[in-house]
C-alpha cells in the first residue's frame, strides 16, 4: 500500500502534469481571452486527486497493474475532456480531439524533460521541486513557441471546416496512444540509446504537428476555392435578377402611355374614385413587378465585399424560397471590416441562420439584416420575429436551438470567433417576439 508521502508525490505530480496539459490547451485553441480560462482552472483540480485515488484503487488488484497506468491515463484524459466542454463551451468530441492534441505536446514534452534532466545529471534521487519547476518550464516555453506559430489557428479551423469532430477526436487519441506506449516501452531500450529514442518521440510530435497544419490548410484552402464558385454562381444570379429588372421596365414602359390614356379618360369622365382605385393597383402593381426587386438590388449593390455579397444573395435566395419576409437595409456601402474576411462572412452566416430557423417558427415569419458603415465602424443588426422560450444559459452552447437541443448551429462558434477581435462587440436583446443580435466591429486606430 502506498504511504502518505508517495500520495503526496503522485498528487504533485498529477498537478504538474495538469497543469502543463492547461498550458498546451491554451495553445492549441489559440485563447486569447487567457485569464479568464483561467479563472476557471480550479475545478480541473479535481481531476489529479482523482487520478491518484484511482491508482491508489488499482493497486489492489494486482490482476491489472500491467495496465493500470492506461486505466488512470484514460479516466484522466475524459475528465480533462468534460473540464474542457465545460470551460470552452465545445462540443464533446471537439472537446475530446483538443485534449488529445494537448495530451500529444505533453507526452513529447516528457520526453524532452527526460533528455534535459538526462543530460543535466538531474534524476529521481534530485528534488521533486527541481524535477517539477524543469518539467513546467518546458511546457510553458514550448506553449509559448506553439501560441507564437499560430498552431492554434489552424487546428481550431480543421475541427471548425474539417472531416467531421469525432473523426478527428478518434484519430487524435489513436497518436496519442501510440506516443504513450512509445514512452512505456522505454525500458526495452538500450540506456545508450535513450536519448536518440526520446528524440525520436519528440520528432514523431514534430511531424504530427506539421501534418495538422497542412491538413487545416488544404481545408481552408478547399473551403475557400467553393466560396469562390459560390459567388461566381451567386454574382450570375444577382446579374440575371438585373436583367429581370430591365425587361420588367421596358414591359412597364411599353404599357406606360396605355396607362396613361386610360387615366386621362377617366379624369376626364369625373370618375374620381376609380381613378384613385387605378392609381391605388398600379403603386402595388409596381412594387410587386420592380419595387421590391430594385430596393433588393440597390441594397446588395452597396455591398462591396465580394464574399459578404455571396453570402447575402445565397440566404436571401433560400429566404424566399422557404416563405420568409425578408428586408435588407445598407444606407451606404460597406467597402472593408477590420477583421479577418472569412470570420466576418461565418458570423453574417451565422446570424442569418439562427434567425431564419427562429423565424419559420411563427406564424408570419420574417428577417430584417442591416448593414451600417459610418466612419470606420460596421453595425451588423439581425432581427427575426420569435415565438420559442429563450434560454439565456444555454443559448451559447453548440447544438442549442429555440426548438430544442441538437436542432440548430448554437451562437458558440460565434462567441469563439469573437474572441480573436477585441474590437469586436456583440450584443443580444429579445422582447415582444423580436430576437436581435448586433454585432459593432470598430475600425483599428
Amino acid at each position: 500500500m502506498p504511504s502518505l508521502s508517495d500520495f503526496i508525490a503522485g498528487f504533485l505530480d498529477n498537478l504538474t502534469g495538469h497543469l502543463a496539459l492547461t498550458a498546451y490547451l491554451l495553445a492549441v485553441t489559440d485563447e486569447q481571452a487567457v485569464w479568464g480560462r483561467l479563472k476557471k482552472l480550479p475545478p480541473l483540480f479535481l481531476s489529479p486527486l482523482i487520478a491518484v485515488l484511482l491508482s491508489v484503487g488499482l493497486y489492489t488488484v494486482p490482476e491489472l497493474m500491467m495496465v493500470q497506468y492506461f486505466i488512470s491515463s484514460f479516466a484522466t484524459l475524459i475528465l480533462c475532456t468534460l473540464w474542457v466542454r465545460w470551460a470552452w463551451g465545445f462540443g464533446f468530441w471537439q472537446a475530446f480531439a483538443t485534449t488529445c492534441m494537448a495530451g500529444i505536446f505533453q507526452v513529447a514534452q516528457s520526453a524532452l524533460s527526460i533528455v534535459i534532466l538526462w543530460e543535466t545529471s538531474l534524476d529521481e534521487s534530485s528534488p521533486l521541486a527541481v524535477v517539477l519547476g524543469v518539467y513546467m518550464s518546458i511546457s510553458i516555453v514550448a506553449a509559448l513557441l506553439l501560441y507564437k506559430l499560430r498552431f492554434g489557428k489552424w487546428f481550431r479551423l480543421l475541427l471548425d471546416h474539417g472531416p467531421a469532430p469525432w473523426r478527428i477526436a478518434l484519430v487524435l487519441f489513436v497518436l496519442m496512444a501510440v506516443m504513450e506506449m512509445v514512452i512505456r516501452l522505454e525500458s526495452g531500450v538500450l540506456p545508450r540509446f535513450l536519448v536518440f529514442y526520446y528524440l525520436m518521440a519528440v520528432t514523431m510530435v514534430v511531424l504530427m504537428a506539421a501534418l495538422v497544419v497542412y491538413l487545416a490548410k488544404r481545408s481552408d484552402a478547399a473551403r475557400k476555392i467553393q466560396v469562390q464558385q459560390d459567388i461566381i454562381a451567386q454574382q450570375q444570379l444577382y446579374e440575371r435578377d438585373l436583367e429581370i429588372i430591365r425587361q420588367e421596365v421596358r414591359t412597364f414602359r411599353h404599357d406606360y402611355k396605355n396607362l396613361l390614356a386610360n387615366l386621362s379618360k377617366q379624369a376626364g369622365e369625373g370618375e374620381l374614385e376609380r381613378l384613385r382605385r387605378t392609381l391605388s393597383e398600379l403603386d402595388i402593381g409596381f412594387d410587386l413587378r420592380l419595387g421590391r426587386k430594385i430596393q433588393v438590388s440597390t441594397q446588395i449593390g452597396n455591398v462591396q465585399i465580394p464574399e459578404a455579397r455571396s453570402l447575402l444573395l445565397g440566404k436571401l435566395t433560400v429566404m424566399q424560397e422557404n416563405g420568409v419576409d425578408f428586408r435588407l437595409e445598407v444606407l451606404y456601402p460597406v467597402a472593408a471590416v477590420d477583421m479577418d474576411v472569412w470570420d466576418f462572412v461565418r458570423c453574417l452566416g451565422i446570424l442569418i441562420d439562427n434567425a431564419m430557423e427562429a423565424a419559420l417558427d411563427t406564424e408570419q415569419p420574417w428577417v430584417e439584416i442591416v448593414l451600417l458603415a459610418q466612419e470606420g465602424r460596421l453595425l451588423l443588426r439581425v432581427s427575426n420575429s420569435y415565438a420559442n422560450m429563450i434560454e439565456p444559459g444555454n443559448m451559447w452552447n453548440d447544438g442549442w436551438s429555440t426548438k430544442g437541443a441538437g436542432r440548430g448551429l448554437g451562437l458558440a462558434s460565434y462567441q469563439r470567433i469573437l474572441e480573436s477581435y477585441p474590437n469586436a462587440s456583440p450584443c443580444t436583446s429579445w422582447e415582444n417576439g423580436i430576437f436581435v443580435q448586433e454585432l459593432t466591429v470598430e475600425g483599428k486606430l
